[in-house]
């Protein structure tokens, strides 16, 4: 039983006929220029194929002149065949330069279509980059602070008494929001002048030393 499934696309039709004519229509390679009016030899010979109908084989016939193959085989010195490959006439000056062009023309559409495509592909890329968020600060970097405080907890005194105040001493001194080490250099009634650590000497009363 024969397979009467219709063809669904140009592809498929082009195919199709590609294997009933096989001396006219190819699949691969450089086409042969056709015959002029081969539309109405295929629609007849294929009048009672229920495979394809005439509005399929004039889209088809479109999209295999249109090709690139089909254009560059419309050339000087070439000759148009029918369906069954018999030769029709050399081209004329008119169809080959029409042919010439229409080749130009579609390389430059898929030209600017493959540039436009890759402009949008670099605009897409910058896109992507300026959302990636910004890599956060290591773990180690933002408990520093912590440990820091950790290390300043206050040392606890008590008020130096003044018997216990001597030259050499070691002391603190309160400072109002904490205490300074300090060593007294000179005791004078109520006035001590103590050196702080870092070397700086200064006079304090009495009831701010702790020990």
């Amino acid at each position: 039983m024969e397979n009467t499934e219709k063809l669904k696309n140009s592809k498929e039709v082009i195919a199709y006929i590609a294997e009933c004519f096989p001396k006219c229509f190819t699949l691969e390679g450089e086409a042969k220029p056709l015959k002029i009016g081969i539309f109405q030899d295929l629609a007849e010979r294929l009048s009672e194929d229920t495979k394809v109908s005439k509005t399929q084989l004039r889209a088809a016939l479109r999209q295999y002149t249109s090709s690139w193959r089909y254009l560059h085989g419309v050339k000087p010195g070439a000759v148009r065949v029918d369906l069954d490959g018999n030769d029709c006439g050399e081209l004329e000056d008119q169809h080959i330069e029409h042919a010439k062009t229409a080749l130009a023309e579609s390389k430059a559409r898929v030209d600017a279509r493959r540039k436009e495509q890759n402009k949008k592909a670099r605009e897409e890329g910058k896109a992507k980059n300026a959302k990636k968020p910004q890599a956060r600060r290591p773990q180690s970097q933002s408990k520093a602070p912590a440990k820091a405080k950790e290390t300043n907890k206050p040392v606890e005194t008590r008020a130096l008494n003044t018997d216990e105040a001597s030259v050499g001493k070691q002391v603190n001194v309160n400072m109002g929001k904490g205490n300074m080490a300090a060593t007294i250099v000179e005791i004078n009634k109520e006035d001590v002048r103590v050196q702080l650590v870092n070397g700086l000497q200064m006079v304090v009363k009495m009831e701010h030393l702790r020990a």
